[in-house]
């Protein structure tokens, strides 16, 4: 009776994946994927320019929208090692000519930026 009482806690510790067990050689890496923007890069944006443009400041969009090429998506997560989850998007629209109409977010232009393009 011990010895299964024994291989039955073994057998759940070997199934469960050690997942509550916290070993010190273990490193959890920080996880980033898309687009990293920042506030001085919106500041740059200014409506009328190209998507060629855009792009150089903002680098490649992650979401390209197939039906609408009007629209550019930007995202950007984050997951730390502790599992705090950091995200940011920014969408780009377009007119029908290809130029910067406007941009909705989690960033728009700071108000130097556009005291800037007032006194332009």
């Amino acid at each position: 009776m011990r010895n299964v009482l024994l291989l039955l806690i073994s057998l759940t510790l070997f199934t469960s994946g050690c997942s509550w067990v916290e070993f010190p050689s273990v490193r959890k890496v920080t996880i980033q994927q898309g687009n990293i923007l920042d506030q001085e890069m919106i500041d740059k944006l200014r409506p009328g320019m190209t998507q060629s443009q855009v792009q150089f400041v903002l680098g490649t969009p992650m979401i390209a929208d197939t039906f609408d090429r009007k629209r550019w998506d930007y995202y950007y997560s984050q997951t730390a090692r502790d599992g705090a989850k950091t995200e940011e998007r920014m969408t780009i629209y377009f007119d029908a000519e290809g130029n910067l109409e406007r941009m909705t977010g989690d960033y728009l232009p700071s108000s130097a930026a556009s005291e800037e393009n007032d006194s332009d």
